[in-house]
């Protein structure tokens, strides 16, 4: 029977046969950035032929629907240009851009407020534009937060 040795975390420890030092490795934000990037530019792309859609009075959305501000064409225009500024935002986050990661917040936040006036149009579809929209919004706020800590 072979004997196995503990190794406390002040020990070095062996990676691929070489011999490693605990703390050296890389510390990031664990990909949440990246993540909450790529989610921006997916939310904006789906927001961008979302509004075309709308600008069109394409047949998915639903008749005779009654908004509390504006039409279906004025909430249009609004989601296309929140999309096409979520594009922008998620290549910056992407670029590695903290400024960029902070408006992909703020954008992300006004497309959540502007998917609740769109439900009305799409109920299904926006409830879900919002889930994602708190999903990424975590991953842009909690990726700067814990590359502080660490």
């Amino acid at each position: 029977m072979a004997s196995t040795t503990h190794r406390g975390p002040t020990d070095t420890g062996w990676r691929g046969g070489a011999p490693v030092e605990r703390g050296s490795e890389r510390r990031g934000t664990g990909g949440l950035a990246p993540f909450g990037g790529v989610l921006l530019l997916l939310l904006g792309f789906f927001n961008l032929l979302d509004g075309i859609a709308a600008i069109n009075r394409s047949h998915v959305f639903v008749n005779g629907a009654v908004y509390a501000v504006g039409d279906l064409r004025s909430w249009g225009w609004t989601i296309m240009a929140l999309g096409i500024l979520q594009l922008l935002a998620g290549l910056g986050v992407l670029a590695g851009s903290e400024a960029a990661r902070w408006f992909g917040v703020l954008i992300l936040a006004l497309n959540a407020l502007a998917q609740m006036f769109f439900i009305p149009a799409y109920p299904f579809w926006s409830l879900l534009i919002i889930a994602i929209d708190i999903v990424a919004i975590y991953g842009l706020a909690v990726a700067g937060r814990r590359s502080a800590v660490e």
